[in-house]
């Protein structure tokens, strides 16, 4: 049995492949996981709060929230370590590790409570490329270890 297929057809399946492209391309990539939970733990992602789990997949634009008896740890895809304490709120700004491409960016927003920053590959690579923010200052990291309290 032989079976043919016009150029007209053979082209708009083509073309239906290629619409359907960008939506694939643009699926996002997580920012990394979260490895250890304890206490009161929120995860708001796209708007939706959710209790944060061990395991649980991190993006840009995500924010975690502790309780009094919260705490938090994470773990970028560049290795960049967080750990989060009890009263603390923070949002990943921004989030890009393209090696292959040569792009990197990290913003980190705590709004408050304590962090403690371990900087991984992207501050090594790219040190203008990360920053850590807080209501009243912005620290530009040069590959460290750090601790940001911010009171209220």
């Amino acid at each position: 049995m032989t079976v043919r297929y016009s150029v007209a057809v053979v082209v708009a399946v083509g073309m239906v492949f290629l619409a359907c492209a960008p939506a694939f391309a643009q699926q996002p990539v997580a920012a990394g996981r979260i490895k250890l939970v304890s206490g009161a733990v929120s995860l708001v992602h796209d708007g939706r709060q959710a209790p944060a789990t061990v395991g649980a997949l991190v993006y840009e634009q995500d924010s975690l929230t502790t309780g009094p008896d919260g705490r938090v740890g994470l773990t970028l895809r560049d290795e960049t370590r967080l750990s989060v304490g009890p009263r603390s709120a923070i949002e990943i700004s921004r989030f890009l590790y393209a090696p292959a491409d040569s792009q990197y960016a990290f913003a980190l927003k705590v709004i408050r409570g304590v962090v403690a920053y371990v900087s991984g590959r992207i501050a090594k690579l790219s040190p203008d490329a990360v920053r850590l923010e807080t209501p009243s200052a912005i620290v530009g990291v040069r590959g460290t270890r750090l601790t940001i309290k911010v009171g209220r």
